[in-house]
This record gives structure tokens, C-alpha cells and sequence, in this order.
């Protein structure tokens, strides 16, 4: 039998091992980005079919501050420790509609589309750039409609994703007012829960044997001007 002492030194090293998204462009933790409901855990989201694979909230309460920053700018995202486990970031945008605060609104409904996803390096074993780091830069598009946005950070760690419900989803979302924009719609937008399905074999799979040679990132494709 594991000793209360052993046990805790697993549970917290368990932990050690995740993170949380507190942070872009080297604000406060939690003032820019709404805090996540593992702000205290670093857990991580399991059932994608549920409202926190949206952006880790079960509240949806606001962050305090709106980041202002121009299109066609990068932004920074941060986590709170290194990103250990292999697999991609993948960044969403969604727009605040007209007339409504961005502290309040909760991006429901097909309004999310994405900027950025990760593709790994192939040969003996599934490589990512992502791994070991805890600053993560995303372009703006310099096309979209200036407004109020939320920016949605993902990291999915396929470390257990052999089975379904495997992965892990490490999600948070900051709140932007973009200026300087054009006028292009992205076509396509996705909601969340809804835009990923259990058994995609980008949320689904072995990345240890037989190893991939190739990736399919889940969500759309990634919108470009």
C-alpha cells in the first residue's frame, strides 16, 4: 500500500506536469485572459462534448481587462509552466457581436474560427514545436473586422490518446479589442461544444505505435486573408 506521503508526492507531481494559459502579451495572470476554472489545479479538460471545451469556464465570468492590439499584430500567449506533453496548439478567434460587452458574452453558437494550428515534425517519434515551451506567438489576422474578440488558446496533449477521452485540453480564452481591420468574413466557424468529435483521429490516436506519419488537426481549417 502507497503511503499518504508517496501518494501526495504523485498527486503532485501528476500535477507538475500540466498547466494553465494565464496570460498574453505579459500581463497580470487572469486579467486579460478569463480564469479558468484550473486555475488551482492545472487540470485539464476531458469531455469535449461538455460547455468548459469552450474555454475552460463553467461561470463564464469576464476578465477585467480587454488587450487593444492591431490586425495584422502578433500576440503572445503564456503559459504557466512548460507545455510537457506532445501535441499541437491550435488558437481560435470569435467575434463579440455589435453592441454587446465582451466581458459578458460567452461565445455560443458557430462563431469561432481558427488561426493557427500545429503540425508535427515526423521520423521516429512525433516531434513538436510546441514542446517544452511557455510563450506561444499567434498572428492576428490582418484582414478581419476591427471589434471585440475572444482568442481561444489550445493545447492538446496526446500523450494518452490511444482511447476515447484519452487527450487532454488545456484551454483558456483572453479578451482582445482589434482596430485597424479590413472587412473579410471568415467562411468557415465552428462552435464549442460541437466542433470536435470523440473518435477524430487527430483527438484518437496512438501517437507511440505503430508512429504516425501524418496528423490530421481536429476543427476546421485554419482561415488565412
Amino acid at each position: 500500500m502507497l503511503s499518504s506521503l508517496t501518494t501526495f508526492a504523485m498527486m503532485a507531481l501528476t500535477a507538475s506536469a500540466h498547466y494553465t494559459f494565464p496570460k498574453v502579451n505579459g500581463g497580470g495572470d487572469w486579467s486579460v485572459v478569463r480564469r479558468a476554472d484550473n486555475f488551482q489545479s492545472n487540470g485539464f479538460v476531458e469531455n469535449i462534448q461538455g460547455p468548459q471545451i469552450r474555454c475552460f469556464q463553467k461561470s463564464h465570468s469576464g476578465a477585467s481587462q480587454t488587450l487593444n492590439v492591431t490586425a495584422g499584430s502578433t500576440v503572445t500567449y503564456y503559459s504557466n509552466q512548460g507545455v510537457f506533453h506532445p501535441g499541437p496548439m491550435q488558437f481560435y478567434l470569435a467575434r463579440v457581436p455589435d453592441g454587446q460587452s465582451v466581458q459578458n458574452w460567452q461565445g455560443e453558437g458557430a462563431v469561432w474560427f481558427k488561426i493557427y494550428h500545429e503540425q508535427p515534425g515526423f521520423g521516429q517519434q512525433l516531434t513538436w514545436s510546441s514542446n517544452g515551451k511557455s510563450s506561444f506567438p499567434v498572428k492576428i489576422p490582418s484582414c478581419i473586422r476591427s471589434g471585440y474578440y475572444l482568442l481561444r488558446a489550445e493545447h492538446i496533449a496526446l500523450h494518452s490518446a490511444g482511447q476515447t477521452g484519452g487527450a487532454q485540453f488545456y484551454v483558456s480564452c483572453a479578451q482582445l479589442g482589434i482596430t485597424g481591420g479590413g472587412n473579410s468574413e471568415p467562411p468557415q466557424k465552428v462552435s464549442f461544444p460541437g466542433a470536435y468529435d470523440p473518435n477524430h483521429p487527430g483527438i484518437r490516436i496512438n501517437i507511440n505505435w505503430p508512429i504516425p506519419t501524418s496528423y490530421q488537426n481536429p476543427g476546421p481549417s485554419v482561415f488565412q486573408c
